[in-house]
C-alpha cells in the first residue's frame, strides 16, 4: 500500500501539473470504489480552479476555488497518472483542464477512494478526526511520542503503524525508523527511554525524507505521476530482506506482528 512517501510524491507531481488550473470536464466510469463516489462530483468540480494541493497522513488533498476539496486515497493499486497516451479499463476517474492538462486516476484493484469535502469541514471529517501527527512536522516530538507511549504495552512497531498516534506511517517505514533507531520492534512502548524515544522520531523523519527524496518505493503497482518509479526500495536495509546478511553479519529475520511483516536485526535491535 502506498504510504507517507509515495502519496506526498504524488501530490507534489500533480501540482506540478495541476496548480492554478481551470477543470473543464471530468469523467467518471464508476460509481464506487472502497467506497461510493460522491454523486455531484462532476458538478462540483467542472469550471472550477484548483487552488492548492496537499496531503494528510494516506491522503492527498485537492482544493478549488469554490472551496470544495477532492480527498483522493491510492488504496493498494492505485496510482495517478499524467497526459496518459491511453486511457485503460482500470482508470476510473479522469480530469481535463483547459490548458489540456489530463490526469486520470488508476485503480485496477479499487481499494482507493474519492471523497469530496467542504474544505473548512476537513479537521472534522470522519476519517481525519482521529488522526495523529504528521510526522514530519515539529508536532512529531520525542516529548509527544513519550506522552503517547506511557503505560502502552503494545509493541513500539504495532504504536507506529496506529495512525491514531502518529499520521502516515507504514509498514515499509516502520520498518526500517525502528532498524535506523536500533530498537526491537517487539520492544512494548512504555518501556523506550526518553533517549531511545528521541532516536525514533530522528529516524522517522530521516527514512519518510529520504524516501520521498527518492520519489517513494515502487514494490509492485506504485509509480509516480509522470510514470517514473520510486527509487527507495534501492535503500531498505530491512524490509523483504529475511534471510539477508545484516551489515553486522547477522541474518536478518521476519516476524509477523499485528498481522504484518515485521522485518529487523535481532543484534542490531535491542
Amino acid at each position: 500500500m502506498p504510504e507517507l512517501p509515495e502519496v506526498e510524491t504524488t501530490v507534489r507531481g500533480l501540482s506540478e501539473v495541476l496548480m492554478g488550473e481551470k477543470i473543464i470536464d471530468v469523467k467518471l466510469y464508476r460509481t464506487s470504489l472502497r467506497r461510493p463516489i460522491p454523486s455531484d462530483i462532476q458538478e462540483r468540480l467542472v469550471g472550477s480552479t484548483i487552488v492548492s494541493l496537499s496531503r494528510r497522513a494516506k491522503y492527498g488533498i485537492i482544493v478549488n476555488d469554490r472551496d470544495d476539496a477532492l480527498i483522493f486515497h491510492l488504496g493498494m493499486s492505485g496510482r495517478w497518472k499524467i497526459n496518459p497516451e491511453n486511457f485503460e479499463k482500470h482508470d476510473h476517474f479522469v480530469l481535463k483542464t483547459k490548458n489540456n492538462r489530463v490526469v486520470s486516476l488508476c485503480d485496477p484493484r479499487r481499494f482507493g477512494s474519492l471523497d469530496l469535502v467542504e474544505k473548512s469541514q476537513l479537521s472534522e471529517w470522519p476519517y481525519f478526526k482521529k488522526l495523529g501527527a504528521e510526522p514530519l512536522t515539529e508536532n512529531f516530538s520525542p516529548e509527544y511520542l513519550q506522552k503517547k507511549l506511557f503505560s502502552s504495552p503494545t509493541p513500539i512497531k504495532k504504536a507506529l503503524l496506529d495512525q491514531k498516534i502518529v499520521a502516515g506511517v507504514g509498514n515499509i517505514y516502520a520498518c526500517e525508523a525502528l532498524y535506523q533507531a536500533k530498537i526491537h520492534p517487539h520492544r512494548a512502548g512504555k518501556n523506550l527511554t526518553l533517549t531511545e524515544i528521541t532516536a525514533l522520531v530522528f529516524a522517522v523523519k530521516d527514512i519518510l525524507q529520504k524516501a520521498i527524496a527518492e520519489g517513494g518505493s515502487t514494490l509492485k503497482d506504485y509509480a509516480r505521476p509522470n510514470g517514473e518509479l520510486g527509487y527507495f526500495s534501492t535503500k531498505f536495509k530491512v524490509y523483504g530482506k529475511e534471510g539477508e546478511a545484516c551489515k553486522c553479519g547477522c541474518t536478518i529475520e521476519r516476524v509477523s506482528l499485528g498481522g504484518r511483516s515485521t522485518f529487523f536485526c535481532s543484534s542490531c535491535q535491542k
